[in-house]
């Protein structure tokens, strides 16, 4: 049975993602917060990835880095901090989280990494200049990596766009934006966090084997085409 980290699965995407892998894999959850859910398969550990030492493992077989921010602000409106707490969480955060358990994952058989980045990243959308920004970067990270260490890790990410979680919830927070969410993407949906974690699954597993350096854009069709 393979071991698969994730950094943030507590809530939203990592608590979808954890959710999925629980009956095939032993988890090991990292956040600051304890799931709602428990599992045989599960191991927790409460921590903060930008100020607490990471915890030794013994073995790593995939790791997940889930913890993000969405800050929409008007551009005069950020100020220096918001952009360096932004950059902290989406970007120091995995780099922190990589270099600790790269020698775990060099030790075993097909190992693989997970980021996360934006549809924000392609597609250019007012007040997303910090959240774009760092996410940009994590697909540079993403595509450098992948190359760095092929053909023993694989390294990908998901892009995916507006999705119903609790860090997405000043988004959707009445019919009217939820209706109007909908109606801006093609597809006429956003996303549900089993979605990405059906994603995930995917990008982590064999079946993925040939795929690295890859952005996949889950966007319900709005930086793809208009209808």
């Amino acid at each position: 049975m393979r071991t698969v980290l994730i950094v943030g699965g507590s809530k939203g995407i990592g608590k979808a993602i954890s959710k999925v892998l629980l009956d095939t894999s032993k988890v090991i959850n990292i956040s600051r917060s304890q799931p709602e859910f428990t599992h045989q398969n599960l191991t927790h550990y409460c921590c903060d990835i930008l100020t607490d030492e990471l915890p030794d493992l013994e073995s790593v077989d995939t790791l997940i880095y889930c913890p993000g921010s969405i800050n929409l602000k008007p551009f005069e409106r950020l100020k220096i901090e918001d952009f360096k707490a932004d950059f902290e969480l989406n970007f120091i955060g995995a780099v922190k989280a990589i270099q600790k358990y790269l020698p775990n994952l060099k030790q075993v058989n097909n190992p693989s990494i997970l980021l996360f980045s934006t549809v924000a990243s392609k597609l250019g959308m007012p007040f997303h200049a910090s959240v774009a920004s760092v996410k940009s970067a994590i697909e540079g990270l993403v595509k450098s990596l992948a190359a760095e260490y092929a053909p023993k890790i694989r390294i990908n990410a998901i892009a995916p766009t507006v999705t119903h979680t609790t860090l997405a919830a000043k988004l959707l927070r009445n019919d009217k934006q939820i209706n109007q969410m909908i109606e801006r993407h093609p597809l006429k949906k956003y996303l549900s966090p089993e979605e990405v974690a059906e994603m995930a699954t995917f990008l982590i597993s064999d079946k993925s084997a040939s795929m690295s350096g890859q952005i996949f854009e889950m966007d319900c069709g709005i930086t793809t085409f208009k209808n």
